[in-house]
């Protein structure tokens, strides 16, 4: 078994409520539990910032998936919620977004997973909920969640009710 964080975002539709579904989901996924949820953040969009603000939050889950199963099922759970990915535009608009934070302490460099997530030490709105789940996970090559974020402007994220 090994403990998994996957962040989640949407903007598209009932984005909340679509975050909401996709937790519930993956507690679903086969040799897979749900541990813990964090709250839902508002935060606004990130790299291509003309798209409404996201919805995002922080599942962690105990797998005997290994990393490219795993993958493989969040994207599977994508397309359920209605995504449809589109190569040619990056970091658009979402009914669902899953990614694959961190995998226990490995690090994987594979052509479609890299883990810890490349832009993870970055990002905020992945940061804030993963700190409130599980502060003391290490990304490796950077230190504890709590560390990284200390350094991170978190001031546009808002909690959201529930």
């Amino acid at each position: 078994m090994v403990v998994a964080c996957i962040g989640l975002g949407a903007n598209l539709g009932d984005a909340q409520g679509t975050v909401r579904a996709a937790i519930q989901a993956l507690g679903q996924l086969p040799g897979t539990r749900l541990l813990a949820a964090s709250r839902l953040y508002g935060t606004p969009a990130w790299g291509n910032e003309a798209q409404p603000d996201f919805v995002n939050a922080v599942a962690v889950l105990e797998t005997t998936l290994a990393a490219p199963a795993l993958l493989e099922q969040l994207l599977a759970t994508e397309r359920g919620f209605g995504r449809v990915r589109d190569p040619a535009l990056h970091w658009g608009p979402r009914m669902l977004d899953l990614d694959l934070l961190l995998y226990g302490t490995q690090v994987i460099d594979l052509p479609q997973l890299k883990v810890p997530h490349p832009y993870l030490h970055q990002r905020a709105f992945a940061l804030l909920p993963l700190a409130e789940v599980a502060p003391e996970a290490v990304i490796p090559g950077h230190g504890t969640v709590r560390d990284v974020l200390v350094g991170i402007k978190t001031s546009d994220i808002t909690p959201l009710g529930g």
